[in-house]
């Protein structure tokens, strides 16, 4: 019978409070999606940097014939003397796990390799434009700054191109689209938990006279405050399905979409997913549930 009663109150107020009700699932829905979507990328990231971190090379471009630098100029194209002393210096450092020396044919066939779709680019390049280099993998990719100033400057050293710099900008873009995601979660959090708490408040309201009676029959504060406090938890609980909804979304065309742009293969497992959709879920009825409860607190006299 008891369950059967509170079973009722929770219909009974959903159905006096549909519109407000219908408002709360909503606002939770997207507050949970943008708070979600703001963990899936922050764990994307996350393994990004990891896979990342293991192939930060820096590359060492040497002096040619054609080389346009004012160094190269007065120094002339890197000798075989130039290039054993570099490599020597790269392999005898500490920060530095393995050097290959890249002569200018392989070089120009792996530009060829990697901008075989850009068509354009290609043609408007020629063999001899992509110098001979030493490609240089790190131990710790934080060290690259050590290496990089070991080899700048130096006779027969062009320019250095620097695998971290272009990694850095694409890394803070993604850490800025995180970070604008859970800030809008927090002000949608933040305005559901007000939502929710004005739900409650007019649903206790219109049923001040069934909670009268039920205190005058000797109900204990809990189970008069039951039906409400469920009421808010099947709330959250709807808007975070909702939201589960949007998180796979942000998964399946936008994270997955970045990986084929960018060609590599740091695909989040599913299992990363459900965690952030049960994080989320959860979240969102302990919001609710937390909201209701303060609520009548302060507007529910028993």
């Amino acid at each position: 019978m008891r369950a059967q009663f509170v079973l009722s109150e929770i219909w009974i107020g959903l159905r006096r409070n549909l519109t407000m009700t219908i408002a709360v699932i909503i606002t939770v829905a997207i507050s949970l999606a943008l708070f979600g979507a703001g963990m899936l990328i922050n764990q994307q990231v996350s393994e990004m940097r990891g896979f990342w971190n293991d192939r930060l090379s820096i590359t060492v471009y040497l002096c040619t014939d054609t080389s346009q630098s004012n160094h190269c100029v007065e120094n002339g194209p890197a000798t075989d003397e130039d290039r054993a002393a570099i490599q020597a210096d790269l392999e005898g450092m500490t920060q530095v796990s393995e050097v290959t020396y890249v002569t200018q044919a392989e070089a120009w066939k792996d530009f060829q390799e990697r901008f075989s779709n850009q068509d354009a680019l290609v043609e408007a390049a020629q063999e001899g434009d992509i110098p001979d280099n030493f490609r240089v993998k790190l131990a710790d990719p934080e060290q690259y700054d050590a290496v990089q100033s070991a080899v700048e400057n130096r006779a027969g050293v062009d320019s250095i191109s620097n695998d971290q710099d272009v990694l850095d900008q694409f890394f803070a873009l993604l850490d800025g689209l995180k970070w604008a995601a859970l800030t809008v979660a927090l002000v949608q959090l933040a305005a559901a938990a007000l939502l929710i708490g004005n739900t409650i408040r007019l649903s206790a309201y219109s049923r001040r006279r069934e909670t009268g009676i039920m205190r005058l029959v000797g109900a204990s504060n809990f189970y008069i405050q039951l039906p409400f406090l469920l009421e808010g938890a099947i709330s959250g609980l709807i808007g975070g399905i909702f939201a589960g909804g949007f998180i796979f979304a942000t998964k399946f065309f936008l994270l997955d979409k970045i990986q084929t742009w960018f060609r590599f293969d740091v695909e989040l497992s599913m299992g990363a997913v459900f965690y952030v959709i049960g994080m989320s879920i959860i979240l969102g009825v302990l919001l609710c549930t937390i909201a209701s409860f303060l609520t009548l607190r302060r507007y529910l006299r028993v």
